[in-house]
């Protein structure tokens, strides 16, 4: 995977898609090296806390998106375990760090918060800090966020929902699902 810092205006464009998590909205600016032109910036769930908003300037087009598309319904198929996409992304330097480090979280498995900032060399003071970067991670899924739980095993927050974050763990296998 791919991530450079968005530092030029360019031209912004989105598609949706249909998941078991809802409607995910993908959002993508042009980019030489991304598959289809198109590097992608954001990735939504619908109700999540910070979520990207289609503006009146962007263009719906798909096919700058086929192959983040074809990733990710070979991700929710069980097909696929690790995406390899372009990604640009306009966070802080730690941040960036936060989010990049999400990559190295193996499918199917999990890692706290504690663990998260001692691979990261932050203190635990900064634990907070870390949470917070890791919450307005602009592509959840892709990098991914829902594979950091609490120490005591809990499901701590997720911006698109404890609910969704506990259904892509157990979709990992990473939880077992409830029988009811």
């Amino acid at each position: 995977m791919t991530s450079t810092p968005a530092t030029t205006a360019t031209t912004t464009c989105y598609t949706t898609l249909d998941s078991p998590l809802g409607e995910l909205l993908l959002v993508g600016e042009e980019s030489p090296t991304g598959p289809g032109g198109t590097a992608l910036t954001s990735l939504s769930m619908p109700q999540q806390r910070g979520a990207a908003t289609v503006q009146p300037h962007w263009r719906r087009d798909a096919r700058p998106f086929a192959e983040a598309l074809r990733q990710l319904r070979a991700y929710f198929a069980g097909e696929l375990t690790r995406f390899a996409l372009d990604y640009r992304t306009t966070g802080t330097e730690f941040q960036e760090r936060v989010w990049q480090s999400l990559e190295s979280v193996p499918y199917g498995t999990t890692t706290t918060y504690g663990r998260l900032a001692e691979a990261l060399g932050v203190p635990r003071s900064d634990v907070r800090a870390l949470g917070a970067a890791i919450g307005a991670n602009p592509l959840p899924i892709l990098r991914p966020c829902h594979r950091v739980i609490g120490a005591d095993g809990t499901m701590r927050g997720y911006a698109a929902g404890v609910e969704r974050k506990t259904a892509l763990l157990t979709h990992e296998g990473a939880l077992q699902p409830t029988l009811i």
